[in-house]
């Protein structure tokens, strides 16, 4: 039988918005998105656990969040691509947080390198970090979830390169987020008979230090190959009227993660300003 999802027709707008009583993961949450995903979270009352290649980094973005809202918040170093490690985080968020009820997969890797010369271990590395990292911890979050019978949302940063090519240089990254897309979509399936939403938040280009950091190399590469750079204008097409910020991101990760969203399971939310019309 189904899990049954409630009827929350009735609930107040603040309540359903309201995270208190939560734990929440978001790995890569030490800076730029992830580290603005986290901070709308905790505004919303949820305990937080900062996961993070870099520890130091990790730690000072959990002490931000208690600082500013009063959550329980704590930083831990975890690859993404291990699978032990990603255990021992979840692990840590049960121990510390009490559980897990909202888990965003927000890691990623974005290198420009041309298709000719890209090396295996280049294609190999994003995918562990973009798809494996999101199938690792799907899988973690999803057992916790389930353990306790109360279900929870995994929320999966995609990007709009998952519906679509970017620029020139990041096959592995378009690969790896269209298979992050798809992931999306079977885990939905897989997990809703235990009470687990699984939805993907698809960005437009935001100005992050990652971002920033990966427009330059694009520019620097398609320049030394000779392609008019206007083709990477691609990467900061807005019909707004001004470019995005993480924030604009996070509050559609807050959307899916809270009860606002409870129709809604399997889907990717284009959060791309009209980039991909």
């Amino acid at each position: 039988m189904p899990f049954p999802f409630p009827d929350v027709s009735s609930r107040p707008l603040p309540e359903l918005i309201s995270l208190k009583g939560r734990r929440a993961v978001v790995t890569g949450g030490a800076q730029g998105l992830g580290k603005a995903i986290a901070l709308r979270l905790a505004e919303a009352g949820a305990d937080i656990l900062i996961a993070d290649l870099h520890e130091d980094a990790a730690t000072a973005a959990a002490e931000d969040l208690r600082a500013r809202y009063s959550v329980n918040a704590v930083g831990v170093r975890v690859d993404v691509t291990d699978s032990a490690s990603v255990a021992a985080g979840a692990d840590i968020a049960v121990a510390q947080l009490g559980g897990v009820d909202i888990w965003v997969n927000n890691a990623g890797i974005f290198p420009n390198v041309s298709l000719l010369d890209m090396p295996d271990e280049v294609w190999e590395q994003v995918f562990a970090v973009n798809s494996r990292g999101v199938f690792l911890g799907a899988r973690e979050a999803a057992r916790r979830m389930s353990a306790t019978g109360k279900g929870g949302v995994i929320v999966n940063i995609v990007s709009t390169a998952g519906f679509k090519a970017t620029a020139p240089g990041l096959a592995a990254y378009v690969g790896s987020k269209h298979a992050v897309r798809g992931l999306t979509k079977e885990l939905a399936l897989e997990l809703a008979p235990l009470g687990i939403r699984v939805l993907g938040v698809a960005p437009t280009y935001v100005p992050t230090e990652g971002n920033i950091a990966a427009t330059q190399a694009a520019l620097e590469a398609a320049a030394a190959a000779g392609v008019d750079v206007t083709q990477l204008d691609v990467m900061q097409q807005s019909m707004i009227g001004r470019i995005g910020t993480p924030d604009d991101i996070a509050r559609v990760a807050l959307f899916a993660a809270s009860d606002l969203s409870i129709i809604m399971t399997g889907s990717t939310l284009l959060a791309d300003a009209g980039e991909t019309i």
